[in-house]
């Protein structure tokens, strides 16, 4: 186990070095064109968020699809509606959201995609991502006030979401999340493949492709489908 970290984190440190965009925490939004076309199309995906939220019945924790992360802050105040987890389609979630699917075709290289449900008052404890070959992004649909009370910290650097803006970052730095308002905040999460340079592109799109089919992905699936079973 101590190996293969450390092979992660000397790829990490390979890709870092290969990104068109450079090595950044968090990263300008202007360098990814696509951004500006999902921004406009803000409006559609929280109507249909909307529709969500008022089912909470049918939106599972991110603890009961992912038990990695259920340390991260406590239990049944993280809530997740997916879409895409690494090329696996959740169909009857993309079928209640057409719109937001189809902005999601959008983004190149999308890996995961989902609404990101933090309750009211809480820390996401802070931590890194595995993987450097991807990105990701966050396009903020219900962000409560004050607007600084609800915050994202990577790295060195603490940014507040914007309702209809966008960040991106990479998660492999450090980071956690607060939500010190009385209300949801709801992000669009996404992760897409990080543009590198032509020498490293077919590489880092073969192990997304291992990852996908790796039990940590397939895992997730099993559980989300015991879980639609126990509705």
């Amino acid at each position: 186990m101590e190996l293969a970290h450390r092979t992660l984190n000397a790829y990490n440190r390979i890709v870092a070095r290969w990104s068109i965009d450079g090595n950044h925490e968090l990263f300008d939004t202007a360098r990814f064109p696509w951004i500006q076309r999902v921004e406009a199309e803000w409006g559609a995906i929280r109507a249909e968020l909307d529709g969500v939220l008022a089912r909470p019945e049918e939106i599972p924790l991110f603890s009961d699809i992912s038990p990695d992360q259920i340390h991260l802050t406590p239990y049944g105040k993280w809530k997740t509606f997916f879409f895409i987890g690494y090329g696996v389609r959740v169909e009857e979630n993309c079928r209640r959201c057409p719109e937001t699917t189809r902005v999601l075709g959008l983004i190149p290289g999308l890996q995961t995609a989902f609404f990101s449900i933090l309750a009211p008052g809480v820390h996401i404890q802070p931590h890194r991502g595995p993987y450097g070959g991807v990105l990701r992004y966050h396009l903020a649909l219900k962000v409560p006030e004050p607007r600084a009370s609800c915050r994202i910290r990577v790295g060195d650097h603490i940014a507040s979401w914007e309702e209809g803006k966008s960040l991106v970052f990479d998660d492999t730095y450090e980071h956690e999340a607060w939500n010190e308002t009385s209300g949801q905040r709801v992000v669009l999460f996404v992760d897409f493949e990080r543009p590198l340079r032509p020498a490293l592109r077919a590489i880092n799109r073969s192990l997304i492709r291992i990852i996908s089919a790796s039990p940590f992905v397939q895992d997730g699936v099993r559980r989300y489908e015991e879980w639609k079973r126990r509705q």
